[in-house]
């Protein structure tokens, strides 16, 4: 799959921008704990997020998943200066890399270092309000990141061939459409599977729709819908949602 060189500075600069916040929230404060993350500090993502990155840096590099990981040593290094420095290493390991080089992904139909571009991004953002909401300062979530990072969500984690064998515990049948800024996707759940169309068409039990923002967050367990936001049947809404949870397990 080719990545428009737009798009990929786009992604660096949403990547670059929200970890530099994310960094400036660590020094906050380490202890603090996120509300959104049961268990977890402020240093807790911070570590996690870099983690993140050196993985993908190692899985971009040797073009498969990395196996032993992960390597040893990390949680004798000081949050921030790990963070830090993971955080530089991962933009220049994906403008090294380019768009095109073929390499391990979790994604069935791109296998390039360009789905990286997406994931990193969007994996940074969800993660720097995570540390946000710990001290109680978030900030609004770029608007276009956060409609691709709904289409993401929908389209990679929920949708696919994962609940073929009926492998959840939310077995919801219902149809419901997410519909944010101009965009609708259609989601046919059942216990055995769950297909995303785009669009807005035929009837459906449920719709939840707001800014990509509060949809995106909404999806990703970090905001609450408000009482306006979703129309039809509440139960498969809550059913959806937990659904969604266990496809980003």
């Amino acid at each position: 799959m080719s990545l428009p060189p737009e798009r990929a500075a786009f992604y660096l600069a949403c990547l670059q921008a929200d970890s530099a916040r994310l960094l400036e929230v660590g020094r906050l404060g380490l202890t603090s704990e996120v509300p959104s993350c049961q268990g977890w500090t402020v240093e807790t993502v911070l570590r996690h997020v870099a983690t993140v990155y050196l993985h993908k840096i190692e899985a971009i590099r040797i073009g498969a998943r990395p196996d032993p990981w992960p390597p040893a040593g990390l949680d004798d290094r000081d949050a921030l200066e790990l963070f830090d420095e993971t955080r530089a290493a991962i933009v220049a390991a994906l403008v090294e890399a380019g768009t095109e080089k073929p390499t391990w992904t979790f994604s069935p139909s791109d296998k390039t270092s360009g789905f990286w571009y997406r994931r990193m991004a969007l994996e940074t953002a969800v993660h720097r309000v995570d540390a946000e909401l710990a001290h109680d300062v978030v900030t609004p979530v770029d608007r276009a990141l956060a409609l691709d990072g709904i289409d993401e969500i929908l389209t990679l984690m929920l949708g696919g061939p994962w609940w073929e064998e009926g492998d959840t515990e939310h077995p919801v049948d219902a149809t419901i459409r997410i519909t944010s800024a101009g965009r609708s996707w259609t989601i046919r759940l059942d216990a055995t599977s769950a297909a995303v169309a785009a669009g807005a068409e035929g009837e459906v039990d449920a719709e939840v729709f707001g800014e990509p923002d509060d949809i995106f967050l909404w999806l990703w367990g970090r905001h609450d819908l408000s009482m306006d936001q979703s129309a039809g049947d509440d139960a498969a809404v809550r059913e959806f949602r937990a659904r969604v949870a266990e496809s980003t397990q």
